[in-house]
């Protein structure tokens, strides 16, 4: 019995690990952590009430500044996701270093630059950032537009993330904080049994695909099996030769406007 499932495992596909998101015959692809802070700045634009040109933009911005890894080094006394400095008044070190704080920061120049929805992203995100190099923005704005036209929910059931299996690491509660802090208040319930939990929260539809692929996006950080929203599930387990199967039909998915997820708890 140990043999044969030593043997099924060994030859099982390799696990791509990673997340893609995927719109309009486009896909892209970035590493869990790189979306995890997509996830969590995109969140922060709908919070603010801002478009999700300013998503696509800050996303651009954050790639070609840190790759969208919150960095505490970089060019003269840069540091975090948008590689701000303390000496030219965006905070200190330990303000910068919080992903909330920065991403803040960056919104709060774009919404100070004119138009900036209708100009070219790369000239949008220069004003704000000022660069050594005025140009670099431009070719991280396919990917950038795609995971924000995912995060937003602006493009529903778009974001796929293949993670090993789950593993007990966090709590229903810690999950809710985060999605609090990205999103505002929002009306969650959970209820536990045995080693899984089930939370579920109200959400219209728009802003509800946006929370459901931040979930799949933050899946790893917080032990999330499946995530179900409107007719559709993603499953983290659910792999083919090593790559998530992405967002399934689920026609018994739950009530229309009710996200629910599952998180593994360990007892």
């Amino acid at each position: 019995m140990w043999v044969a499932s030593f043997f099924k495992d060994a030859l099982a596909p390799r696990l791509s690990v990673g997340c893609h998101a995927s719109v309009g015959g486009g896909s892209y692809r970035l590493a869990v952590d790189q979306t995890q802070n997509a996830a969590l700045i995109s969140a922060i634009s709908l919070q603010r009430g801002m478009p999700a040109r300013a998503a696509s933009i800050a996303l651009a911005t954050a790639l070609q500044e840190s790759k969208l890894r919150n960095i505490d080094y970089g060019d003269m006394d840069s540091v975090g996701l948008f590689q701000q400095r303390p000496s030219q008044d965006w905070g200190s070190v330990e303000q910068i270093m919080d992903p909330v704080y920065s991403t803040n920061a960056f919104f709060n120049g774009l919404e100070k630059v004119p138009g900036y929805v209708d100009m070219p992203l790369n000239d949008a995100a220069q004003i704000v950032q000022r660069s050594a190099y005025p140009h670099a923005y431009a070719q991280h704005e396919a990917t950038a537009k795609t995971f924000a036209s995912a995060l937003t929910g602006q493009s529903p059931a778009a974001l796929e993330c293949t993670l090993p299996p789950a593993t007990p690491v966090s709590t229903p509660a810690e999950l809710e904080s985060a999605a609090h802090t990205a999103f505002g208040l929002l009306p969650f319930t959970s209820t536990s049994a045995n080693s899984s939990a089930t939370v579920r929260v109200q959400v219209p539809e728009a802003k509800g695909w946006a929370v459901a692929q931040w979930a799949v996006a933050n899946a790893s950080a917080f032990g999330v099996t499946s995530v179900s929203y409107d007719s559709k599930t993603w499953e983290r387990d659910a792999n083919d030769a090593g790559t998530n199967r992405g967002w399934q039909d689920s026609p018994t998915a739950g009530q229309a406007g009710i996200l629910t997820l599952a998180m593994a708890t360990g007892g």
